[in-house]
């Protein structure tokens, strides 16, 4: 399934843009207001409709009711983000109580750990060598499943209608989704850099052979390995969330400190006019295998979805004032429209943002 959100926010501003491109017109000025003509209006009841038909098909997969690890955030989060965003285009609640069914599924699997803390572990659930024959969590998978629901949260809170029917829910949903927020911090996943902070894979995980932590529990604050830059973002979206439904200082000051990185990390070609980095940079020490070399390559990723969940992160952190200016901003669009694409409607086309295959 796609990414239902990013889908349904999107739809609109693209199809104006093809429209008017495919009439060789210049795409108009962004005026900040939807439009309202009436072949506007039936356009986006056919969207939506179609949007709505698509997400409750495959919601009968229930990954709910099965997922684990990192999987959680590929395989649930679209959904629990697709429910949100359904309420908030509709304002019908039966979006709100699929969002809430499909996070009860999820919520009553968890399991207690050595430390006290609830999971969703898995064999090598993080996908690195450092814990791949161990049962571990997934900081990714969680933060992804865990901010739509805080922003549902936030929703409801501010709204006296909806409180009386969710307020006791979602008031759970956050409570959980800042648990997890200090259990990844007290595991030693948060480290202090140079240019900030990043979150790193810790170094241990469920002992297969017992019920306790694996010996690498030891070397938590000085061992793991850092998150790629997707991750990252989307561990910072989630923060984000955090920070703009709690007002919590913390979560703004964790996702700045990683937003000053994914900056720093960002280098421009092309007499400056475009921005170029990598899917992956060394975090510090712990990002280094006995023998010195890097646990990760280091270089562009092909895969341009890894792109568009940076960009995401990027705009999040414009939007909240955090690092990137508008001038970034412009140089993005420009990277993307001038730079990678070739210019053609019919037989599209797209380079990676270094300019290779």
């Amino acid at each position: 399934m796609p990414n239902s959100s990013a889908w349904l926010r999107g739809l609109f501003a693209v199809a104006l843009s093809l429209a008017t491109l495919r009439a060789g017109e210049a795409p108009p000025a962004f005026s900040g207001k939807p439009d309202t003509t009436p072949m506007a209006e039936t356009r986006a009841r056919d969207w939506l409709m179609r949007w709505q038909t698509d997400i409750l098909q495959d919601a009968r997969n229930r990954s709910c009711d099965k997922e684990l690890g990192e999987e959680i955030g590929w395989m649930v989060a679209p959904f629990l983000e697709g429910f949100y965003y359904g309420y908030l285009a509709t304002h019908d609640t039966a979006w709100i109580d699929r969002a809430c069914d499909w996070a009860d599924a999820l919520i009553k699997r968890t399991v207690t750990e050595p430390d006290g803390q609830p999971g969703w572990p898995k064999l090598g659930a993080t996908g690195t060598e450092l814990t791949k024959d161990l049962n571990t969590d997934s900081q990714l998978g969680e933060a992804m499943a865990m901010r739509p629901l805080v922003l549902l949260a936030g929703e409801v809170r501010a709204n006296q209608a909806l409180q009386a029917a969710y307020g006791g829910k979602t008031a759970a949903y956050l409570r959980l989704a800042e648990q997890l927020f200090a259990k990844w911090e007290a595991r030693g996943s948060w480290r202090t850099v140079k240019d900030g902070g990043l979150w790193v894979v810790p170094p241990f995980g469920l002992d297969p052979a017992g019920s306790g932590w694996s010996a690498g529990y030891e070397r938590r604050t000085v061992d793991g390995f850092s998150l790629p830059d997707n991750k990252q973002n989307l561990v910072a979206a989630y923060i984000l969330a955090l920070f703009d439904v709690t007002h919590r200082p913390i979560y703004k000051e964790r996702a700045t400190a990683w937003f000053i990185v994914m900056k720093a990390r960002m280098t421009t070609r092309e007499d400056g006019r475009y921005l170029v980095w990598n899917y992956w940079d060394q975090g510090g020490p712990w990002d280094l295998k006995a023998d010195g070399t890097l646990k990760h390559w280091v270089g562009v990723h092909p895969n341009g979805g890894y792109y568009g969940i940076d960009l995401e992160g990027i705009i999040l952190a414009y939007e909240h004032g955090i690092a990137f200016t508008k001038e970034d901003v412009r140089k993005l669009i420009a990277t993307n429209r001038d730079f990678m694409w070739n210019q053609q409607v019919t037989g599209t086309a797209f380079q990676r943002i270094d300019g290779g295959k």
